[in-house]
């Protein structure tokens, strides 16, 4: 089933002086990097809590269609690697060229468990609606992502999930609103942001600076504003009506 785009809806929401960076971008722009979320949105408050700084080398993992590379260069000066397994580099080279920022995104595609990088060679790294795709799992943050970034500085992310973890057995344990979308929103993968914060930490490497579902319940209405743009055939927000289902961002640094 495809997707019934409302861009008069999305022309309207993405000039929102909330989101004052985001409001200077094209927004059928926008709206054509859509991989699954408001890239734009998501990020820039995310970036909002981290230390960007000019001349930075940045990994963006699981960067979709490369739209938060651009972005992350255009608005604070930095070298971003965007990196993702099921995007094209050579579209995303075509993007970015369109950009005129052939000198500050260099496209990759590579799995996350064989990232091509050294050891403390970023200054940051971001990950926006990816980490649950690969990173839940007791090995991956300590050994294959943390060791990419400097000693004292930051990573930072956002993914999908709820405000609270369900008890009991799921998926059985869901509300009966959230069962029919296990498997096509990949709910098994969804945790909250307390779980991430406990997760980050069991690695033993980072001090946890953020981890919430954004304030004033923003995390799930972004969900809800997107979900209405792009016309998802699962309406997952819409039924969930701000129940469980959020975007919740973390912030961790690298102590050692």
């Amino acid at each position: 089933m495809s997707n019934e785009v409302n861009l008069e809806l999305g022309r309207k929401l993405l000039k929102n002086n909330s989101y004052p960076r985001t409001a200077t971008y094209d927004p059928d722009w926008a709206i054509s990097l859509d991989l699954g979320c408001p890239t734009l949105w998501l990020l820039e408050r995310l970036c909002e809590e981290m230390d960007l700084a000019s001349g930075m080398r940045v990994l963006d993992l699981g960067c979709g269609k490369a739209g938060g590379s651009i972005f992350m260069a255009k608005e604070f000066g930095v070298q971003v690697w965007a990196v993702d397994l099921g995007v094209s580099q050579s579209e995303n080279w075509a993007r970015i060229q369109d950009m005129g920022l052939e000198d500050s995104v260099f496209p990759l595609r590579s799995d996350a468990r064989e990232l091509p990088f050294p050891r403390d060679f970023f200054d940051a790294i971001v990950c926006v609606n990816s980490l649950f795709f690969f990173a839940t799992d007791d090995v991956y943050l300590r050994h294959h992502l943390i060791p990419r970034v400097r000693v004292g500085c930051q990573i930072g992310s956002v993914t999908p999930g709820f405000y609270e973890e369900f008890s009991g057995d799921l998926p059985e344990a869901l509300p009966d609103h959230l069962k029919q979308y296990w498997e096509s929103c990949m709910l098994y993968t969804w945790h909250s942001a307390e779980w991430w914060r406990k997760h980050w930490l069991k690695t033993q490497l980072v001090e946890v600076e953020l981890a919430d579902d954004f304030p004033g319940r923003e995390g799930y209405q972004t969900y809800l504003d997107w979900e209405r743009v792009i016309g998802y055939p699962q309406k997952i927000a819409e039924d969930d009506q701000g129940r469980h289902i959020t975007f919740s961002r973390a912030v961790v640094r690298r102590i050692r």
